[in-house]
Formats: C-alpha cells, structure tokens, sequence
C-alpha cells in the first residue's frame, strides 16, 4: 500500500491545520466589515451551511450586522431574502436605508417551533432563496442538523437567531457568534469557526436602526409602517427543485 504524502493531505480543502483558517467549500459572501471577513473561512459568510447568531439580547445590533449581505442579495444578486417568524414586525425603511430590497423580501409569520423551522426548510429547497434569516429559539440539535444540511444542499444562506444561553449547548453549525451590545457598537466573538479559535473579540460599527416596532404599536405615520407578512409569490421552481413557492403560515 502506497504512502500518501502529508502534503498532499494538507493540500485537500476539507483539511486545515489547527493553528490556521480552514479552506471554504464556496467563496464567502463579503459581510460588509472588513475585520470580520478577515476572521471567517472564505472570506465571508458561508454559503451553504447553518449561521448561527446569539445575541445576548434583542436589539443589540443583530439585524445591523446582516444588513450588508442581504442588500448585496437582494438588491445586487436579485435573490429573495426569506425572514421567518421574527419576534416584531420589521420596520421596512430602516431595512430600505440600508439597502435591502423590499421586492425581494418575504417576512412570513409562522408559530414557533417546528413550523418555523418546516417553512426554512421550504424556502432553502426553493429556487431563487439567497439567504433564509429564522428565529428559532426552542431549535434543538437534531432540528438545527437538518436544517444545516439543507441549506448546504440549497447553496444558500441560513442565519439562525438564538439566545445566548444557547451557548452552552451542542450544535452541528459551522459558525456560531455570539453578539453583545457595546455602546453604539457591537462586540462579536467567534464562539465556533472551521480552523483555529479566534484570540479576540471584535468590535464593529454596524447600523442601528430602529428596526423593530412591536406589533400591538401603530406607527405614528403611513410611512414608516412595518411590513406584514408578504403574500407576494417566488419564482415557480425548476423541476430539480421540489417546492414551487412559499406561502405565509
């Protein structure tokens, strides 16, 4: 039996070396904060596989931190951008400020849960999905596995919120972040990377717009109402595709 030399297994893209950065299966898509890419296998977000984000608390700048990508999506790659069951109504001219395409988006209300997580499932294996952001609290680890696996299947963004004390607990996600409000900037820590631990947290300047407005508040003025659930359709899918459309639950 032929000995294969250790370069040539260093060499392969599912190897990395424990003091490095892993190689990416796909090229990143560029998160919009430079010091952040530079720490992220791929040089961005991973497309293709389970993000997950723990916010200590709501508020703290999450949906500033996603804002970059999903304008680039929507807006650049004219892909649909999917959010399932957020806790408030978006507010949509603070996600217009910062670039994202309202046309492109779909905010669908669905129940906690398994639900939620059978709509993610839906809009991953749907033609024309850049990016699928979820809140999905009360997700447990073989739940989050299957949805890791579809999007990697689908190529397509997963960014699933958590709370923080979920930490603690085991999870098949490549990339887990933990986020922490730190005065009018947000602390990320790498908590989970493909390749070495990160040594810092970092400290970014990301947009903090009032980006939720609770359900049970009217708006003060017509333009500045959130967005309700959008029962505009997806593109019908390819036959390679299973799901021909998403509906709002």
């Amino acid at each position: 039996m032929r000995a294969i030399p250790l370069a040539d297994i260093l060499a392969r893209a599912d190897i990395w070396r424990g003091d490095s950065l892993a190689s990416a299966p796909l090229p990143g898509l560029a998160t919009g904060f430079a010091a952040l890419d530079l720490e992220l296998p791929g040089g961005g977000w991973p497309r293709g596989g389970l993000i997950e984000l723990l916010p200590a608390q709501r508020g703290v700048g999450e949906l500033g931190l996603l804002l970059p990508a999903l304008a680039h999506l929507s807006a650049g790659e004219l892909a649909w951008v999917v959010c399932v069951a957020p806790p408030h109504a978006l507010h949509a001219p603070a996600l217009a400020r910062g670039g994202v395409d309202l046309s492109r988006l779909l905010v669908v209300s669905s129940a906690p849960g398994r639900d939620a997580a059978w709509t993610c499932a839906l809009a991953l294996d749907t033609e024309g999905v850049g990016a699928v952001v979820a809140w999905l609290p009360e997700a447990d680890a073989a739940l989050l596995r299957r949805l890791h696996l579809a999007a990697e299947e689908s190529r397509s963004l997963l960014f699933v919120f958590r709370p923080q004390e979920c930490a603690a607990q085991a999870s098949p996600a490549p990339l887990r972040l933990c986020l922490t409000g730190a005065g009018e900037r947000l602390g990320v820590q790498i908590l989970k990377r493909r390749g070495a631990p990160p040594l810092h947290m970092l400290s970014l300047s990301v947009q903090r717009p009032a980006a939720w407005r609770p359900r049970a508040t009217p708006p003060a003025q017509s333009h500045v109402a959130p967005i309700h659930a959008l029962a505009r359709p997806v593109p019908a899918a390819p036959a390679a595709r299973r799901a021909s459309g998403i509906r709002t639950a």
